[in-house]
């Protein structure tokens, strides 16, 4: 595959969506690290800590996923990297609904972007109808 993206790929609704999670997630995570950051009277950490980092390493994900399906000329490879979307996609709804029992005032921000992956997968399973 050329590592040089065509200039179509950044105008597609999906990868800018796709954009604005990785945007909104990684601001999040960095709320959310202040508050989970902190250790426990024992000495041990919030497990939350990691759920956060994973939210953003989950969102960073999209946008690549989202250019091999476009650039892929396999259809079964293309599938490959439609369901990689998808699991992805839905480990990054999975994190989200964790955090939201995490003891930090940035929990207040997931339901935003949960809604905003909601619009996500909208706009991929209209998208993908295109391909």
């Amino acid at each position: 595959m050329s590592t040089i993206m065509p200039t179509y790929l950044s105008e597609l609704p999906v990868y800018k969506k796709a954009l604005e999670i990785f945007v909104l997630s990684r601001s999040i995570s960095s709320y959310l690290n202040q508050d989970l950051s902190y250790l426990k009277a024992d000495g041990s950490e919030d497990e939350h800590i990691y759920f956060s980092g994973d939210i953003v390493q989950q969102s960073v994900s999209l946008a690549p996923e989202i250019i091999n399906v476009e650039l892929e000329l396999c259809a079964l490879k293309k599938q490959k990297h439609i369901a990689s979307l998808e699991r992805i996609t839905n480990a990054l709804y999975r994190n989200c609904k964790r955090l939201e029992t995490s003891k930090s005032n940035g929990k207040d921000y997931l339901p935003i972007l949960r809604k905003e992956l909601r619009k996500f997968k909208a706009i991929k399973n209209h998208w993908m109808l295109t391909l």
